[in-house]
């Protein structure tokens, strides 16, 4: 369950999709998501975003972070951070950090990112080793690919069926190809009452943890937003769901349907 939980983080803080060329967002957005496992009520999940500094260059920092919380907390323990510092003007990821821990398994990873020369360094500090990479095409962390595709797809451009792809960087996986297919758009109910979305389906690994290929689901606001309000996912064992708890510091207004 330890792992079903850190690969749910890394969707939501990884919930891809489409936006216009005007910034989506802005240093003090934040955003809260609860997860439900079945009847429990699993865990929390946060995106903040920062202003920082790197080598004397103002950059967004983004802060993700994932804990699971009572009754389950003692069933399964997971309290995992991220952390992204990325280009305030394209996007590119300078530094990637991951710090988690699940029951006493523990990582502490940060990847530097040199794009001049067109190269990642990848510090796993527990086990006191480095991996070099070398960057082809524009590439992303887990968490600035979030706001990278937020101000760099048009929504008019989307395609029902066909594909978002991107190239990520990541300490498990190195560098690999993430495909998020468009479905369309779809009416959720949600906390704050009914949002109009636009519908992917990330293409996940089956067999492990996924019932197949296709089983996970992602909706995002149709707004000048674009925040996830809801993400299912159909497991091995059960299913599967977080949804928007909580938001702050939004630069649009988020739109909600009158009923």
């Amino acid at each position: 369950m330890k792992r079903v939980l850190l690969f749910f983080f890394l969707l939501v803080f990884c919930g891809l999709h489409a936006q216009n060329r005007e910034s989506a967002f802005k240093p003090g957005e934040w955003l809260k998501f609860r997860m439900h496992y079945g009847f429990l009520n699993a865990s929390y999940a946060t995106l903040q975003v920062k202003n920082a500094k790197i080598d004397d260059k103002w950059v967004y920092h983004v802060v993700g972070h994932g804990e699971t919380t009572g009754f389950a907390s003692i069933f399964f323990k997971v309290d995992d951070t991220y952390e992204s510092y990325f280009d305030k003007q394209d996007g590119k990821p300078y530094r990637f950090i991951r710090k988690i821990n699940e029951g006493g398994y523990t990582k502490d990873v940060e990847i530097n990112f040199d794009h001049e020369k067109d190269k990642a360094v990848l510090n796993d500090k527990k086990n006191k080793k480095k991996l070099n990479f070398t960057l082809q095409d524009s590439i992303q962390d887990l968490i600035s690919a979030f706001y990278f595709l937020r101000n760099n797809y048009n929504p008019q451009d989307l395609e029902v069926g066909k594909a978002i792809d991107l190239k990520m960087l990541y300490d498990d996986d190195g560098i690999f190809n993430f495909k998020l297919k468009y479905l369309g758009k779809e009416i959720v109910r949600s906390k704050y009452g009914k949002v109009e979305c636009l519908k992917f389906r990330p293409l996940v690994q089956s067999g492990r943890v996924f019932k197949e290929q296709e089983s996970l689901s992602l909706w995002v606001s149709n707004d000048d937003n674009r925040i996830p309000i809801r993400i299912k996912a159909d497991l091995a064992v059960g299913a599967i769901k977080a949804d928007l708890d909580g938001y702050n510091g939004l630069k649009h207004q988020f739109k909600i349907l009158m009923d």
